[in-house]
């Protein structure tokens, strides 16, 4: 009797308090255990229940994408090709056929081949639409099509697909392909050292050593490490390339978070590289995450003139938490801040306005730091550098010609129009600005104004209303003069388009290696940087 008292009684009572210890005290513990009990009743009702067949896993997936939405972008759920996705971003190695591949409706899309690597060796290029990976036709494929490229190293795949018109084929020997952290370093002048970091990756630190030790080998005595573009990645391969310039013991970011564990400080841990020597670091607004760190950490200490446009903004740390079935979740954890105390992130998901939006900090509201030298430095998001140059709004226009792929396009049947061309000096002119526009009507471009969509809300409810005709007649008027705007808008990106058409173009002809060597002559950031680099007063004089 006393044995199964204890089994029935004082088991379940220990287990109780045991969980109750460890979770109830949360205040919040019951509200998620009733949400949970509400969800599960309802989705097992709509499962069972709903008039036509449903498929569970979509129900799920889009009930989850849907909550996380809600928080931030970068809280997101992974199922297992996500994580795979992850791992390969993070260490920079896969096996493939060694190009970066869009993936379309009806079609997979060669965007960038990789010099040298199965693709490239096939003959593939950019602008090429793979329609038929073996037998299996990419329209047909109800899953991610992307897939059929992927297999062991050294087994084939062949693939058909069409150039200018005309259908080809190609067998691929897959192999290992090697995401490069710093996919160029070299020297722009006799003393100036050149190294691009395009990804925070587990190599990111080793390889950008390595540049630096090479470039001063060759007889480098200053530095440009450009990461633009560059959407960062391992926090701690960040740390690791700000101590190539500082001392051991420097604090470099702090990391704060409602959860205890997650705040933390991050110190250099090694020797530096070089103290010393005169360093430039590139931006812009597409630089986020740890090129914020890096590029922030080196402007607070005083150690790197920076050049170019603010950055992204990305000052929100995420950490991936285990789920079931090989799935995971990547968690927002805490924000990061400069060695300053500035707060790197620029929009705020917790605030929004009354569209749902998230918001920017005012101007007025942005707050004063000051760096190891006692210069003014501002939090409000993002890095500002020291020196600006071509800083782009990113507008309507500008979202809409990138994300129309018009640009790509064009610079595909550019290279194919100019086989012969010699691109050390390409330097595209009004030709070719109005070849693009023309392009662009000939492919039915057009994108939507927050304006437009306003009147024809505002129109739709003067006909509701039944209003008098006469604001139809308006309503045309006000459409036609925004064309006329959105055509000269369009011309107020002369320079951002041209620049955008150069570097596809230079791609299409030398890879993106070619396009580092042709930013060396012909970028103005480089050359700026290097104008800054060549007299050291003004060099200091930045930095006091």
């Amino acid at each position: 009797m006393k044995k199964l008292l204890q089994k029935k009684i004082l088991v379940p009572t220990f287990l109780c308090v045991l969980f109750l210890s460890t979770t109830a005290f949360k205040n919040d513990f019951f509200e998620i255990a009733k949400q949970i009990e509400i969800f599960t009743t309802l989705y097992k009702e709509i499962n069972m229940n709903y008039v036509d067949e449903t498929n569970p896993a979509d129900l799920m997936d889009t009930a989850i994408k849907s909550m996380l939405d809600d928080l931030d972008p970068y809280t997101r759920f992974m199922n297992e090709q996500d994580v795979e996705a992850a791992r390969i971003n993070n260490t920079g190695d896969y096996t493939g056929i060694g190009a970066r591949v869009k993936t379309l409706k009806d079609k997979l899309v060669i965007v960038e081949p990789y010099k040298d690597y199965p693709a490239d060796k096939a003959g593939l290029k950019a602008g090429d639409e793979i329609i038929k990976v073996g037998d299996i036709l990419v329209s047909d494929y109800k899953e991610d099509s992307g897939n059929l490229l992927k297999g062991a190293s050294g087994s084939t795949v062949n693939v058909t697909f069409k150039r200018n018109n005309e259908t080809k084929t190609a067998t691929i020997e897959r192999a290992e392909v090697d995401i490069k952290a710093v996919p160029h370093y070299s020297m722009v002048d006799k003393k100036t050292g050149y190294v691009v970091l395009s990804k925070f990756n587990r190599k990111a630190s080793a390889e950008t050593s390595y540049a630096v030790r090479d470039l001063k080998a060759q007889g480098a005595e200053r530095l440009i490490l450009d990461l633009r573009g560059n959407p960062g990645g391992l926090l701690n391969e960040a740390v690791n390339i700000v101590n190539l310039f500082v001392p051991k013991g420097q604090l470099v970011v702090t990391t704060k978070s409602k959860v205890k564990k997650y705040n933390k400080q991050y110190f250099t841990t090694r020797d530096p590289l070089d103290t010393e020597i005169p360093l430039v670091v590139l931006i812009d607004g597409s630089s986020a995450s740890a090129s914020e760190i890096v590029s922030g950490t080196l402007q607070d200490l005083d150690r790197a003139v920076i050049v170019g446009a603010r950055s992204f903004g990305k000052g929100l740390v995420q950490r991936p938490k285990q789920l079931t079935y090989g799935t995971q979740i990547k968690i927002t954890i805490s924000r990061y801040y400069t060695p300053s105390g500035r707060c790197i992130q620029s929009l705020d998901y917790w605030n929004r306005n009354e569209k749902g939006e998230a918001v920017r900090v005012k101007q007025e509201n942005y707050n004063e730091f000051k760096t190891k030298n006692g210069r003014k430095v501002f939090d409000g998001g993002g890095i500002f550098p020291d020196v600006t140059i071509n800083k782009v709004k990113n507008t309507t226009i500008t979202k809409a010609i990138l994300s129309s792929d018009l640009i790509f396009d064009f610079a595909t049947d550019y290279y194919y129009n100019n086989p012969s061309l010699h691109i050390d000096n390409l330097k595209l002119n009004d030709t070719d600005f109005n070849a693009f526009k023309k392009y662009l009507d000939n492919n039915n471009f057009s994108f939507t104004t927050d304006t437009e969509k306003a009147l024809y809300k505002a129109y739709e409810t003067s006909i509701k209303e039944n209003l008098n005709d006469d604001i139809k007649t308006d309503y045309d008027a006000l459409i036609s003069g925004l064309k006329d705007s959105k055509d000269q808008a369009i011309d107020e990106h002369k320079d951002f388009i041209l620049q955008s058409l150069t570097e596809e173009i230079v791609k299409r002809y030398a890879y993106r290696e070619g396009l580092y060597e042709y930013y060396k002559s012909n970028d103005e950031h480089i050359q700026k940087s290097a104008q800054i680099l060549g007299n050291t007063m003004t060099y200091m004089d930045y930095l006091r």
